[in-house]
C-alpha cells in the first residue's frame, strides 16, 4: 500500500502499476542485513545451486551430499547462493544546468520522475532507498531506510529542491564511495556536463569499493539539436557570463564539442562497467524506465 498520501506531479500512478511487475534487480552481490531477491557474496539457503565444498566438522549433515559421497568415497556439502536485500542510493543533480527545459519540463523535473518512482518501486519489494541531491556539494542528503513511510521524506526532498549553482558532481561521488560502507546501487542522475577524468576518476572509487553503478544523462532537444534561428543571448545556468551569438556562426563548434563530450562519456561509462541510459527527456519516462528494468534482469538472467 503507498503511504503517501499527497498528490506528487512528477509519480503517475498508473505507472507505477505497470512497472510493479518488474523488479529492480542488482547486478553485483549485496550486502543486506535480511532476506532479499538480490544475490549476497555469502553463501546461505535459497533454490540456487552455487557449488561444493569439502565437509568440515561442525558443518550441518543436512547438507551432505551422498550422491557424491556414493561416487568419491569422500563428504561434500553443497553451497547454495544467499538472497538478500538491496540498498539503492540515488545521487540527483541539482545544479543550475539541470533547470534547463524546451519541452515544457526540465531535466530536474525528468530526475524526480526517474528518482521517484524507482524508490517506489525498490521500497515495494523491501529494499531500502536513499538521496542525496547535487550541487556545488552535497545539498541534501537522506539515509537508506525500508520503511514504506520513508518515502514520505524522500519524496518532500525531491518535491522541494531547486537548481542552483555549479555542479560537485564528480566530488560528491568520492564522498559517497567513502561513507556508504555497503555495497549499494548508486543510481545517478543527471546532465553529465562534468569534466570526464573528475568522472572517471569518481566512477573508478566507487567501482572499487564494489557499488553497482548506474546512470541516467538526461538531455534536452535543444542542446542536442540546436536549433535557433536568430542571435541569441546565451546564459550559463551555473552563473557564468552569458553570451551574445549568431548561431549560425557557433553551431558547427558547438556540435563538435558537445560530440566529443558524449563520445568521452560512452567511452568513460563502458570503461567503469556503468550501467549507462542516455536520455532526450521528450521520451516517455515509463518506456525509459522499463527498458532499464528489462534490461536489469535480462543481465541477472545471463548470469
Amino acid at each position: 500500500m503507498f503511504p503517501d498520501r499527497q498528490s506528487r506531479s512528477f509519480l503517475d500512478a498508473r505507472v507505477l502499476a505497470r512497472l510493479a511487475a518488474l523488479p529492480l534487480l542488482s547486478r553485483k552481490p549485496m550486502q543486506g542485513n535480511v532476506s532479499g531477491r538480490h544475490p549476497s557474496p555469502h553463501r546461505g539457503s535459497s533454490v540456487e545451486f552455487a557449488e561444493y565444498r569439502k565437509y568440515v566438522p561442525g558443518d550441518d549433515l543436512r547438507r551432505l551430499d551422498w550422491r557424491a559421497y556414493g561416487r568419491s568415497d569422500r563428504f561434500y556439502v553443497k553451497e547454495f547462493e544467499a538472497d538478500t536485500n538491496l540498498r539503492c542510493c540515488f545521487v540527483v543533480d541539482t545544479s543550475g544546468s539541470m533547470d534547463f527545459g524546451s519541452t515544457g519540463a526540465t531535466k530536474l523535473d525528468y530526475a524526480r520522475t526517474i528518482a521517484g518512482t524507482l524508490g517506489y518501486l525498490a521500497v515495494q519489494q523491501g529494499d531500502a532507498v536513499g538521496l542525496s541531491c547535487v550541487a556545488g556539494g552535497l545539498l541534501r542528503s537522506i539515509a537508506p531506510r525500508r520503511n514504506p513511510a520513508h518515502l514520505t521524506a524522500l519524496f518532500d526532498v525531491l518535491e522541494q529542491t531547486r537548481p542552483q549553482g555549479e555542479t560537485g558532481l564528480a566530488q560528491v561521488l568520492h564522498e559517497l564511495a567513502e561513507t556508504i560502507r555497503q555495497r549499494a546501487l548508486i543510481v545517478i542522475i543527471s546532465d553529465l556536463f562534468v569534466e570526464l577524468e573528475a568522472l572517471r576518476s569518481s566512477l573508478d572509487h566507487l567501482r572499487f569499493r564494489k557499488h553497482d553503478v548506474a546512470a541516467f544523462q538526461l538531455l534536452d532537444p535543444q542542446e542536442l539539436g540546436f536549433n535557433f534561428r536568430r542571435p541569441m543571448r546565451f546564459l550559463d545556468m551555473e552563473g557564468g557570463p552569458a553570451i551574445f551569438a549568431e548561431p549560425n556562426e557557433i553551431a558547427e563548434r558547438y556540435q563538435r564539442a558537445l560530440g566529443e563530450h558524449l563520445a568521452g562519456v560512452a567511452r568513460l561509462v563502458l570503461e567503469s562497467a556503468v550501467d549507462y541510459h542516455r536520455v532526450v527527456i521528450d521520451e516517455d519516462p515509463e518506456r525509459v524506465l522499463t527498458r532499464f528494468l528489462v534490461r536489469r534482469a535480462s543481465a541477472r538472467g545471463g548470469q
